[in-house]
């Protein structure tokens, strides 16, 4: 997304996109901005006829069109939340000597599928809508603004640090893994637990309420249709499926050794993914991979899956854990994930984390299909904090873990 430089143009109008007439030029022009450079690979996004698939399911969303006279030239989607953006230590009540980290709170506002047609390019379209969105932003009460974007995206970078005045804020990963033929090994000394989504909020908001980016109505994500469910892994022979005591009386009792969680996302009912622009003979040196994989699956071969047609995949939220032993749970969690992506014909298990998280090196994924340094753009909307103590969030220092929205993906 972006546009490279100014150049006088004709009236562009910006108005709120209408699923009862704008979905056909939408569709036109996002496929006109994906059309890969020729002879390589490129990666195509399927909406399923859904343009605001992608913020659907947020607590506030907008999508804008802009429009020279009856065409379509260029559209954006924001949607709005409550997160976590730092801590603060909190005394409860006047006896209680020892204080506890609370999160503090922000509106923050997200930016994403900033696109603009190739023919109405370096007219000021991608800023007018960047504005227009910015103006919707401040009238429902966000704090900051965020964008995300791949490092190496020169005309996204300079639109929004040249002239929309973000600040490059954070660079996560982005780690996939293919789903091969064969399942996945899982550790027999480690019990893998489904959570119910009321277990699952209390533990996430016990444990992981002050990370950065926390969604404060965690609870919707988690009963959202969308999410498949929430795993905790503990040691073999700490609890078993049908005496798990329940997250209270888990977080009461005495901790375990190790612990890992991580909740699942299908990806694969908003939007599927296509790779184009490969050769015939990548396309058959990936099916046979894949057929010895199917012939042989004890041999458990490493298959490449069909990205050559529309593929969908599932996405990790919520990962974490503690304990000395936490990498080796998380490693079991990522084979189930595999195991339930596989059994859901989706090709790809997908996550987010921060470049400092320290269970990164756990997740199992291939380096040709992860983004090892994505880039999050920041700005701040107004003049009044969430929280005195914590300032100016644009300047704040990344901790060792985010939490990434599922929604947003």
């Amino acid at each position: 997304m972006g546009e490279s430089e100014f150049v006088p143009s004709v009236a562009v109008s910006v108005r709120e996109f209408d699923p009862t007439k704008d979905i056909e030029k939408v569709e036109a022009v996002e496929r006109i901005c994906e059309v890969g450079p020729s002879g390589k690979l490129s990666l195509f996004t399927d909406l399923h006829g859904d343009p605001i698939c992608r913020v659907r399911n947020s607590p506030t969303f907008l999508m804008l069109i802009a429009e020279i006279g009856q065409e379509t030239v260029g559209m954006i989607r924001g949607c709005i939340k409550t997160v976590t953006c730092g801590k603060k230590l909190h005394r409860q009540g006047k006896n209680n000597t020892e204080p506890k980290q609370v999160p503090i709170y922000t509106k923050l506002a997200y930016i994403l599928g900033l696109r603009v047609s190739p023919h109405h390019r370096r007219m000021g379209i991608g800023m007018k809508l960047v504005k227009k969105m910015e103006e919707w932003f401040r009238d429902n009460g966000a704090e900051y603004a965020y964008m995300a974007t791949e490092k190496d995206n020169v005309a996204s970078v300079k639109l929004f640090t040249d002239k929309c005045g973000y600040s490059k804020f954070r660079t996560p990963c982005i780690l996939a893994n293919p789903v091969f033929s064969h399942p996945a090994r899982i550790s027999h000394k480690v019990t893998i637990i489904e959570l119910s989504p009321s277990d699952a909020e209390i533990l996430y908001r016990s444990k992981f309420s002050t990370t950065e980016f926390f969604p404060r109505d965690v609870d919707s994500v988690l009963r959202n249709k969308l999410s498949l469910g929430t795993f905790l892994a503990v040691p073999k022979g700490l609890y078993r499926a049908d005496t798990w005591p329940g997250s209270t009386r888990f977080l009461e009792g005495p901790p375990p050794c190790s612990w890992a969680l991580v909740s699942v996302w299908n990806c694969k009912d908003v939007f599927t993914l296509e790779v184009k622009g490969a050769s015939r003979v990548k396309k058959t040196l990936a099916k046979t991979t894949r057929v010895l994989d199917r012939a042989f699956p004890w041999l458990r071969l490493p298959s490449v899956p069909n990205f050559f047609e529309p593929f969908g995949f599932h996405f990790l939220y919520g990962l974490g854990g503690e304990g000395p032993q936490a990498q080796k749970m998380i490693r079991a969690l990522c084979g189930f994930a595999h195991n339930l992506a596989r059994d859901r014909g989706c090709e790809v298990v997908a996550t987010e984390v921060s470049s400092q998280e320290p269970l990164r090196c756990a997740i199992p994924h291939w380096k040709m299909l992860s983004c090892e340094e994505d880039l999050w753009c920041i700005k701040r909307l107004g003049e009044d904090y969430s929280d005195g103590s914590l300032g100016d969030w644009t300047k704040s220092p990344p901790g060792f873990s985010i939490f990434v929205d599922p929604r947003e993906v």
